[in-house]
């Protein structure tokens, strides 16, 4: 269904810090450049140049160029120096940063966002693409704008295979969705194409609300779904299945909230967490908070968790 173009505000400016360091201390820097950025890092393993026996990998992450910087920077620094000292046999970090100006995604995604299959019943594919879907399989029609979520990234694609994986287990499957940090709304669509009478989606990005929005029109699911950039303390509940594709810190800071959503019975699903420390920390916040582990998957260097109630 055709749907209005966004309308955006002038683009801002960031400051992009990239860390080379060794594979064993990798985990540590994303977590805290996560911090700093208040957002997703990116991992990258060797360059093809490199040795296969270089254990070394990059960790980006990008800052508001603003007045935060300078400070933000020399935390940064300090952090870099005291992992250098606790880790004297690790090759030492090397930092390059690099002004960018914040680039309108749903115009550069053009070039490269083709349709992409996420699992056998899942199909993702761009508005200007042309796709013949298969039996029993839910195409998503989305443009990115600029928000978070085309289906390409590792944490969004375990979050599909868990949703999917949902709804293929129950007859019916959860008709109450929650789904917080929704992005494009790609992960709140894809209950809604399978059946949920009720999505509601959150983000406090309003580009993402706008991108959301729009994608909800093109696959004519507005008498299901609802997209806003409510607090998650104003939401009422309960929902049958929660969704949260977001940072850890966050993650950890929205655990209440998040359960007391959360429907007898009913599911939550967790993504956005590196593997490793992040996993086993937001594990054990949330069945402290009296929920079952169902389920981990990964991919490349992230994790998504399946908790039940």
């Amino acid at each position: 269904m055709p749907a209005t173009t966004i309308s955006h505000r002038q683009p801002r400016a960031w400051l992009k810090i990239s860390i080379t360091v060794s594979a064993a201390v990798t985990e540590q820097v994303a977590a805290f450049v996560a911090t700093l950025s208040e957002g997703g890092v990116e991992i990258s393993m060797p360059s093809p140049d490199q040795t296969p026996e270089s254990d070394l990998e990059t960790v980006t992450g990008y800052l508001t160029d603003d007045e935060t910087n300078e400070a933000k920077e020399a935390e940064l620094h300090a952090f870099l120096a005291e992992l250098a000292r606790q880790n004297p046999d690790a090759v030492t970090p090397v930092l390059a940063s690099s002004r960018i100006e914040e680039e309108d995604w749903g115009r550069n995604w053009k070039e490269h966002f083709k349709p992409i299959r996420i699992t056998p019943r899942i199909t993702i594919r761009p508005s200007w693409e042309e796709y013949l879907p298969g039996n029993d399989e839910i195409v998503i029609e989305m443009d990115p704008g600029m928000a978070f979520g085309t289906g390409h990234h590792a944490s969004t694609h375990l979050a599909l295979e868990f949703i999917d994986q949902t709804y293929g287990a129950q007859s019916s499957g959860p008709q109450r969705v929650l789904d917080v940090g929704t992005g494009t709304g790609v992960l709140a669509m894809a209950c809604a194409l399978f059946g949920a009478a009720k999505v509601v989606a959150i983000d406090n990005d309003p580009d993402a609300v706008a991108a959301a929005e729009e994608n909800v029109a093109r696959n004519d699911l507005a008498q299901r779904m609802t997209t806003s950039g409510r607090d998650l303390a104003t939401i009422t509940g309960p929902f049958d299945l929660v969704i949260a594709n977001i940072t850890s810190n966050v993650l950890t800071e929205l655990a209440p909230l998040l359960v007391k959503l959360l429907a007898h019975p009913g599911r939550l699903i967790l993504a956005g967490i590196l593997r490793g420390e992040q996993e086993d920390g937001i594990l054990a916040t949330y069945t402290a908070l009296g929920l079952r582990h169902a389920a981990t998957r990964h991919r490349e260097e992230w994790a998504s968790l399946c908790l039940e109630r």
